[in-house]
């Protein structure tokens, strides 16, 4: 019994997990379109029910009861349940009733419950599952969850974050309780318990704090304050962070101190001297404008029209005639919303003029900043224009004398074309790993900077130049910031070896290199991709013609890891970029430098403002916001096994969002006794110590045939002896530090658990004795299939080394391909007959024979089994960023 997505969702989670539905009561339909619930349960055959009400002047209505009756329900689940429901119902079943409320009761009973979560300043947020009875959601608790609330979490973003998905799976955790006699009835307490009406009811925010007030009220009904005599209302609220920018003084009715208006919008200031910002303003007639606008709001210039343009603005004339009926004449002083226009003539308007108008971007909040027809045809000919595109891009950067060069860091969050703080004015310390040092501060983005890098992202792929750009020209961008990285490849080698620990050299030419060979791959495929046609069976005598287009998807997120930071961004963004999407890019938190200078490079190619969004910060806020955001289509990340698995699980719990997964790896390295010993040695040692072991296809286990085993780990040790372990600046450094401090204590203790299994560790093990996060290059032997070494991934440089008998191929492919994981494999030998033998029977999605690290941007790159699916590089790279659509034409 309900209504809405969420109320759609947990019926059909229910019946995925074999409960039966046998019936859906909701609401009737509106302006002809039924309700989500209504739709899901009438696709299945489920029967459906639309009465208006339950009962009439208090008193159950009998053919709604009769009819409710009749399906013979065990349970009442009620999601979101906006009707009054008879107790004659609510007892009627076996089991009861169940519902769903946004609080953690016995807090905020009633309606408006996560506006109050938020007004009142509560720490944390959650909700219930409880037992109906006959009190204003006053029942036994049968299950509660909670989550903490961000400084700046919104109505909506506690809803997207938690109180929807999670929400949904104790819905149906519930009714399983239930169903196998588990469920709990405890009691709610009435110490503590409050009731609050709808927040629209409430006028003053004497009793609460500022920010929470603003951020409470959002959108609807929207917080207010007197300035300068006006009611100006309030919209999109952030705590400030750090030191308040310069700006104009602002006398504010009531406020403790005069706000100031600076160019990140309006601070204002509570009596205990914090600092908040407001985005937008709204005055009394309607008008919206930023709010760093206040004082010049009034300033711009006035254009002279083309003739073209005036025929335009005449066209736009009658579009507002046709809106505003009821107005004599539309002058240029005719103000839309005072002439009675409502939030639909709004999107009417900006419906009509952007189809009369092909190719203008144009917004519902264009409307409310523009209300009479004179400013609104003045912004929109700018927009025509492209005069407000024509920002120059400010960069406030972090400059570092290091490596004979200067190199200019961005350190700020790049959303829709601009470099600018947190919205919360949050920020953390970037480590250089070969000195412990700070390199800089870097903004921590937060919830409401996804939300504004996706709407960017959205709005840049449905009416910016990116969606409708001639895909050759795309490419032509793309090539043109190849360029630029290569312009800027030794300012781009300095920095990633400063923020990641990887040796200059190697940096260079692959950590750079081989991303700008990427971007000038994929830049070659964007006007390559290509549909089929298809013979069909003809419907004589009529005749077909079926197609099929390969389509972008839309918006997609990108999360990447810390080990090759710039590659792993070039892997990913250039198919997708390429396939004509855009996206949101989460770089590591601990990586993110490289990543913030290729946005620098992006505009200076020319890339539109919104297509490349990149958001330093923590995996658990940004990347969990990603996962969960519905207007996120696609969604590609490189980590770890554990952590791929859960955004897989947010993927289809929030929107069924497609999802290409590189996870961990164990990769074997097969070594047999015809080998070239000294490529064997050589190449062996480069597939586990490349990049410090940071390297996903590192072979994580090496099995050498056993008359050739000592011999191959006395020149192996002999080998390390002979690197280079220090500063990743000096070119003749083999060896550069782990990635951060709590990695390399991580292989330390790796390290430390191979010895206490039985082992042996031949050489390495130990932290450099040198400060930074250096460690001793490693090899293990004797390592037997049970050990964790055996089977875990150290991500590191630790050679972990097992024999195998003589000939015995089969063997050591069994024990080769006994790991969950499949991501790379290797085989050393003279013999191309076992060589080609093994490949076949190696469960991977790479096999290198007689070589490692042989990656190659034209070459597909992915994995098996837990190590994930998806491919990035190659021609499939781009399947996995398009979707294909079937049109068949009949003449």
């Amino acid at each position: 019994i309900g209504q809405s997505l969420f109320g759609q969702e947990v019926y059909s989670n229910l019946r995925k997990q074999g409960h039966r539905v046998v019936g859906v009561f909701t609401v009737p339909d509106k302006d002809g379109k039924a309700d989500p619930l209504a739709v899901a349960a009438e696709k299945d055959g489920t029967p459906v029910f639309k009465f208006p009400r339950w009962r009439v002047k208090g008193n159950p209505i009998p053919e709604v009861v009769d009819a409710y009756k009749a399906v013979g329900a065990e349970l009442n689940v009620m999601p979101f349940c906006s009707q009054f429901i008879p107790m004659n119902i609510i007892d009627h079943p076996k089991h009861g009733s169940i519902i769903y409320h946004p609080s953690i009761l016995p807090l905020h009973r009633g309606a408006s419950a996560i506006n109050w979560t938020l007004i009142h300043g509560d720490k944390k947020a959650g909700f219930t599952v409880f037992w109906a009875d006959d009190g204003l959601d006053t029942g036994p608790i049968l299950l509660q969850r909670e989550c903490a609330v961000e400084p700046n979490d919104t109505v909506d973003t506690l809803y997207n974050r938690f109180l929807f998905p999670e929400g949904i799976k104790a819905m149906v955790e519930s009714v399983q309780l239930i169903a196998d006699g588990k469920a709990p009835r405890v009691p709610q307490t009435e110490e503590g318990a409050s009731y609050e009406g709808h927040s629209e009811e409430v006028q003053s925010a004497l009793w609460f704090a500022i920010h929470n007030w603003i951020r409470g009220h959002d959108k609807v009904p929207g917080a207010w304050t007197v300035i300068d005599g006006q009611s100006v209302t309030l919209y999109g609220s952030s705590m400030l962070a750090g030191q308040v920018p310069a700006g104009q003084p602002l006398e504010i009715d009531g406020a403790s101190q005069p706000g100031l208006v600076t160019k990140n919008g309006l601070v204002l200031y509570g009596a205990d001297g914090k600092a908040l910002l407001v985005k937008n303003l709204q005055f009394e007639d309607g008008k919206m404008i930023p709010a760093s606008k206040y004082f010049s709001s009034g300033e711009s210039t006035s254009l002279d029209l083309t003739d073209d343009e005036k025929k335009m603005a005449e066209e736009i004339r009658s579009i507002w005639k046709g809106i505003l009926s009821n107005v004599p004449a539309i002058e240029d002083t005719t103000d839309f919303f005072k002439s009675g226009a409502a939030s639909m003539d709004v999107v009417r308007l900006v419906e009509e003029v952007k189809q009369k108008c092909a190719g203008v971007q144009l917004q519902n909040e264009d409307v409310y900043m523009a209300t009479t027809f004179q400013d609104f045809i003045q912004m929109f000919v700018r927009k025509l224009r492209g005069e407000d595109q024509e920002e120059e891009l400010v960069v406030d950067y972090v400059s570092l004398k290091v490596n004979n060069m200067t190199v200019k860091m961005p350190y700020q969050c790049f959303i829709n074309g601009k470099f600018e703080d947190a919205e919360n004015g949050k920020s953390y310390d970037t480590i250089n790993p070969t000195d412990g040092s700070v390199i800089c501060k870097v903004s921590y983005a937060s919830v409401g900077d996804v939300d504004r890098a996706v709407a960017a992202a959205k709005e840049a792929y449905e009416i910016g130049p990116w969606g409708r750009m001639n895909p050759r020209d795309r490419g032509s961008l793309l090539y043109r910031l190849a360029d630029l990285m290569e312009e800027h490849q030794e300012e781009l080698a300095t920095i990633e070896s400063i923020d990641s620990g990887a040796v200059y050299t190697l940096a260079l030419k692959t950590h750079v290199g081989m991303s700008i060979q990427t971007f000038r791959y994929f830049a070659g495929w964007c006007d390559k991709i290509q549909g089929k046609t298809i013979p069909i069976n003809q419907a004589r005598p009529n005749r077909n013609l079926t197609f099929t287009k390969k389509e972008p998807l839309g918006v997609c997120a990108i999360v990447i890891p810390w080990n090759y930071p710039l590659m792993m961004l070039a892997w990913k963004s250039a198919a997708c970029l390429a396939a004509g999407n855009t996206l949101v890019l989460k770089p590591a938190q601990v990586t993110p430098l490289t990543a913030l200078k290729f946005a620098e490079l992006s505009v200076k190619a020319g890339i539109p403002k919104g297509v490349i969004n990149i958001l330093p910060g923590s995996g658990g806020m940004v990347g969990q916001r990603l996962s969960d955001h519905p207007d996120i289509r696609k969604l590609g990340f490189t980590g770890s096994t554990p952590i791929g698995k859960q955004i897989m699980k947010s993927c289809a719990l929030s929107n069924l969002k497609k999802v290409s997964l590189e996870l961990g790896g164990k990769s074997p390295l097969i070594i047999f006794s015809d080998c070239d010993m000294d490529k064997a040695v050589r190449m062996g040692m480069s597939s586990v110590y490349f990049n410090k072991g940071e390297n996903c296809i590192a072979a994580g286990r090496l099995f050498v045939e056993e008359s050739i085993h000592d011999e191959y780990i006395s020149r192996v040790v002999e080998e390390i002896k002979k690197m280079k372990i220090g500063d990743p600046l000096d070119r003749s450094t083999d060896h550069g530090p782990q990635n951060h401090k709590a990695h390399l204590d991580k292989l330390l203790e790796y390290c430390e658990v191979g010895v206490k299994e039985g082992a042996t560790l031949v050489y390495g093990g130990r932290q450099v004795d040198r400060p930074g996060f250096f460690m001793e290059p490693t090899v293990f032997t004797d390592v037997e299939d049970h050990m964790f070494i055996a089977k875990e991934e150290s991500f590191g440089p630790v050679m972990v080394v097992s024999k195998f008998k003589d000939g015995d191929v089969d063997g050591v492919l069994q024990r080769a391909n006994d790991t969950e994981y499949g991501l790379a494999s290797g085989v050393f030998t003279r013999d191309i007959n076992k060589a080609m033998y093994v490949s076949e029977r190696l469960e991977a999605g790479t096999v290198f024979v007689n070589t490692y690290n042989k990656t190659d941007v034209a070459s597909p790159f992915g994995g098996f089994k837990q190590s994930g699916f998806g491919k990035d590089l190659g021609e499939d790279a781009l399947m996995e960023y398009l979707k294909t659509k079937a049109v068949t034409v009949e003449y």
